[in-house]
C-alpha cells in the first residue's frame, strides 16, 4: 500500500485559505522526495474553485460536505478528520498553523497517540526522516525536531512557504455528503472588519505601538497599510490598552506573522512581540528611542517620531504609485 501524506485544507466563507494552499504545495514538495502519495481533505459546504488546488500538486481532494459545516465546529471537524486519517492510514498529516489548525491538531494527535510539531518554518526530508525546524525561546533559537512515532502531524506557520503553481491540472474532487454531524460545539457567528486583511496571512503588515501616543493616531497605521496594500497589526500594549482589537495583535500571545515586509511604528520590540514577527523577510522600524530592541533585528531603521515621519512616507508612496 502506498504511503500517504494528508493535507487539511481550511476554508473560510467558501474559499480555501491561502495558508492552506501554501501547506498543500509544501506537501507536494515533500511527497516528491519521499515517494509518498499526497491527497487533501476539506470540510465545509460549498467551496469555490476547490479543484484549482490541483495547480499546486494535489491530485485528489476529499470534500466532506454539509450545510451545517460551513462554519467551524470543533466536535464535527475533529471527528471527521480523525476518521479520515484512520480510513486512509495516512502517515504524515499537515495543517496550517491558524487558530483552527491549532485547535484541531492537538486533539487528533492525542487521539492517534502520535507526535505533533507546531509552528514549523521548515520541513526537510533528510536521511530517510522528516526534520521540522521551529523557533523556541521567543524566537531566539531555531531547533530541529524529529518525530519518532509512526504517524506524524505538523502545523505549518502561515506565510513562510510560497504557494507557487506547478501545473494547470485540476484536482479530482470527491464529495462525501454527510447526513449527520456532531454539532455539540459550533460557531454561531463570525464578526470581522469588512475589507480588512487577516494580519496572519498578509504579505505586508504595518503594526503600531505605544509610540503613537493614543488610539486617535492609529489612522496613520491604517493609511500606511492602505497605500501599501497591507494589513494593520498592533503590539500587546496597544491591545491591552483597548486601542485596537485582539485580532490585530502580533506577538507571543497574539498572532505569528511572516510577511515579506513588516513595518513597526512606535514599537520598542519586547521579546514577546519579536517572537511573533522576527521571521518577516524585511523589517522596517521607526522609533524615537535609538536603543529600542526592535532596531537589533530591523533591516532598516529610522530614529524619530512616527507622527512626523509616517505622514511624509504616505505622501511619498502615493506620489510613486500615481
Amino acid at each position: 500500500m502506498t504511503k500517504k501524506i494528508l493535507v487539511f485544507l481550511e476554508q473560510r466563507e467558501s474559499q480555501v485559505k491561502k495558508s492552506s494552499i501554501e501547506t498543500a504545495k509544501l506537501a507536494f514538495d515533500i511527497s516528491s522526495k519521499m515517494n509518498y502519495e499526497v491527497e487533501a481533505i476539506t470540510i465545509g459546504n460549498d467551496i469555490d474553485k476547490l479543484e484549482e488546488v490541483g495547480n499546486y500538486g494535489i491530485k485528489k481532494i476529499v470534500h466532506y460536505k454539509n450545510p451545517q459545516l460551513e462554519n467551524y465546529s470543533n466536535s464535527a471537524y475533529k471527528k471527521i478528520l480523525y476518521d479520515h486519517i484512520i480510513s486512509t492510514d495516512a502517515e504524515i498529516i499537515l495543517l496550517s498553523g491558524t487558530s483552527l489548525g491549532k485547535d484541531l491538531a492537538p486533539y487528533v494527535s492525542a487521539k492517534l497517540d502520535c507526535g505533533l510539531v507546531t509552528d514549523c518554518i521548515a520541513l526537510e526530508y533528510q536521511n530517510g526522516e522528516l526534520i521540522a525546524t521551529r523557533p523556541i525561546y521567543a524566537g531566539k533559537i531555531l531547533t530541529d525536531v524529529r518525530i519518532t512515532s509512526p504517524r506524524k502531524i505538523f502545523l505549518i506557520r502561515p506565510n513562510v512557504f510560497k504557494a507557487e503553481k506547478i501545473t494547470e491540472e485540476k484536482a479530482q474532487v470527491k464529495i462525501v455528503e454527510l447526513e449527520n454531524v456532531d454539532l455539540s460545539t459550533k460557531v454561531i457567528e463570525i464578526n470581522k472588519s469588512n475589507g480588512k486583511l487577516d494580519v496572519a496571512e498578509a504579505d505586508i503588515v504595518v503594526a503600531g505601538g505605544r509610540g503613537l501616543h493614543g488610539p486617535e493616531n492609529f489612522y496613520l497605521v491604517e493609511q500606511l497599510a492602505e497605500v501599501l496594500g497591507g494589513a494593520v497589526g498592533a503590539s500587546r500594549a496597544v491591545v491591552d490598552a483597548g486601542w485596537r482589537p485582539h485580532s490585530e495583535q502580533v506577538g507571543q500571545t497574539g498572532k505569528t506573522v511572516s510577511p515579506t515586509l513588516y513595518i513597526a511604528l512606535g514599537i520598542s520590540g519586547a521579546i514577546q512581540h519579536l517572537a511573533g514577527m522576527r521571521s518577516s523577510k524585511y523589517i522596517v522600524a521607526i522609533n524615537k528611542d535609538k536603543d529600542a530592541p526592535i532596531f537589533q533585528i530591523a533591516d532598516y531603521g529610522i530614529v524619530g517620531d512616527v507622527l512626523e515621519i509616517v505622514p511624509k512616507m504616505i505622501e511619498e508612496i502615493k506620489k510613486i504609485k500615481s
